[in-house]
């Protein structure tokens, strides 16, 4: 099984780590990618400060985050699991698995999707950086579609014949995209709210609650041992451990299929 999931926009802005190596982080083949994705951004960074934080999708109250761009090479690392801080990372609590029973299987199946990085592992040290997977960077363009170019071979190889539990938003899920058998191993967590108004029973999709969702049922996964292998399977056992959760069929042969997690009021 893999968890894929999106990154946060809160991130730690400092780490205590040796520089970056990249050839040490996940999936190694990227290495000529991340290059040239940190070179582009760092040209960027290193101009008119106006144009950089337009191109970033940046307030002028974030051009702290500019610097940090253009120190990706000499700026101390921390570890992933310690550098994004949102919702989702709150209640997933990566560095409190890595130093439980549950370290090994949260090194093996967690994957974090990056606009800079493409991804990165839990344990993978990187320098903090802002870089969002829905940014045009010019010359490289939009990144997703940069990413999904790069990653398709090497990632599509890591994903072969496991269960993708793809918790990702839809910035994040642009840069790969499962196909075929592989597809129909994968299942997209959706979070609805059900609630009862006017004595009628009414389901509503989530936003940011929906990410501590995600963050609660990536850790159960972790925590508990879950390896389903099948779309099914991962549902009975999630409703074995006391979530309700339903899967909607495919809309094809060759889809991933929606599996909705809902929360009453």
């Amino acid at each position: 099984m893999l968890i894929l999931l999106p990154p946060s926009e809160g991130k730690a802005t400092s780490g205590e780590g040796p520089r970056l190596d990249p050839a040490s982080l996940t999936l190694p083949e990227l290495t000529g990618a991340r290059d040239e994705v940190a070179a582009t951004l760092a040209e960027v960074c290193s101009g008119p400060e106006e144009t950089a934080l337009e191109v970033l999708g940046l307030s002028p109250g974030q051009a702290d985050a500019l610097k940090r761009n253009l120190d990706l090479a000499t700026a101390p690392t921390l570890r992933a699991a310690d550098l994004y801080t949102g919702v989702l990372y709150d209640r997933l609590g990566l560095p409190s698995l890595l130093d439980s029973p549950a370290a090994e299987r949260t090194r093996e199946r967690v994957l974090v999707f990056s606009g800079l990085w493409g991804v990165v592992g839990p344990e993978d040290r990187v320098p903090p950086y802002r870089l969002s997977m829905g940014v045009t960077l010019p010359p490289l363009g939009g990144l997703g579609a940069y990413w999904r170019r790069a990653m398709s071979g090497p990632l599509g190889g890591l994903a072969e014949d496991r269960m993708l539990v793809d918790c990702r938003s839809s910035a994040y899920a642009a840069a790969f995209r499962p196909k075929g058998a592989a597809a129909e191993r994968t299942v997209a967590v959706r979070v609805l709210r059900e609630r009862v108004v006017d004595g009628q029973t009414r389901r509503s999709v989530v936003s940011h609650m929906a990410k501590a969702t995600r963050g609660d049922i990536a850790r159960v996964l972790l925590t508990e041992g879950v390896d389903a292998t099948t779309p099914d399977e991962l549902v009975a056992a999630l409703r074995d451990l006391g979530h309700t959760v339903e899967l909607q069929p495919a809309a094809k042969p060759g889809t991933a299929r929606t599996m909705d997690v809902v929360i009453r009021d």
